[in-house]
């Protein structure tokens, strides 16, 4: 059983994506400084590297591997991209072009696409959220699934599987539904005291499982409890 980097040094390349894209989730985690390192190889493979992933899922291993290429051989990722200016499908029932939420998340700029992520919400909440500059909960439920969808997906597939909607609504869940032990558990509240937005938040994937995307809890739970619990999302869980 696969347990570490060690483990790893002696695989080809091919083998390390078979195991990267079949293995449990603790073996993925232990290959993702080999995955890295082996950038330059995965670059050679091209489209090839990417094969056994789904473009329309959230497989963070795919993630993972575009991120790695962004680092060290940005120049191959253009030819992977499809026409909506990213790897990963981005489908919208609302007419939204979420390309640019995708190149924030690959570059691994978490609070641009925090931001951006909660434009999309305000879109999507119609034409009063937009002028009024946020959500109200009652707006939620109106929301185009296959967009909420969509920003769950890319946030889970460039956070090695730590961040989304759902990887929120799954934390709570285990915390018997308890939003009061979630703001602790997510980061969103520190030692009883709220973290202050934005500069104490963690923008990084070492931020807590389920740190972003941001909800703006100061309006109690009605809101971030109606959007886990929009229908498309909850079917994810």
């Amino acid at each position: 059983m696969l347990s570490g980097l060690s483990s790893s040094s002696d695989l080809s390349v091919d083998q390390l994506l078979e195991k990267f894209s079949s293995g449990s989730s603790r073996q993925k985690r232990s290959l993702i400084p080999a995955v890295e390192k082996a950038a330059d190889q995965l670059a050679a493979m091209g489209a090839a590297a990417l094969a056994s992933f789904d473009r329309e899922g959230d497989e963070w291993a795919a993630g993972w591997i575009l991120q790695a290429l962004h680092r060290h051989q940005p120049s191959a990722l253009s030819p992977l991209f499809n026409a909506s200016g990213g790897w990963f499908a981005a489908c919208s029932e609302s007419d939204l072009d979420y390309s640019p939420l995708q190149q924030a998340l690959l570059e691994e700029r978490f609070e641009e696409a925090d931001r951006l992520t909660s434009a999309f919400l305000r879109q999507l909440a119609g034409e009063q959220a937009e002028r009024r500059g946020y959500v109200y909960f009652s707006e939620v439920l109106s929301m185009r699934g296959l967009d909420l969808v969509t920003m769950d997906r890319l946030w889970i597939a460039y956070s090695q599987g730590r961040f989304g909607f759902t990887v929120q609504a799954r934390l709570l869940a285990t915390l018997n539904g308890r939003y009061d032990k979630l703001w602790p558990r997510i980061g969103w509240k520190q030692e009883g005291v709220w973290t202050r937005y934005p500069n104490a938040f963690d923008w990084s994937l070492t931020a807590p499982e389920g740190h972003m995307p941001l909800v703006n809890q100061l309006r109690g739970v009605r809101l971030i409890d109606a959007l886990l619990n929009h229908p498309s999302l909850v079917a994810r869980q």
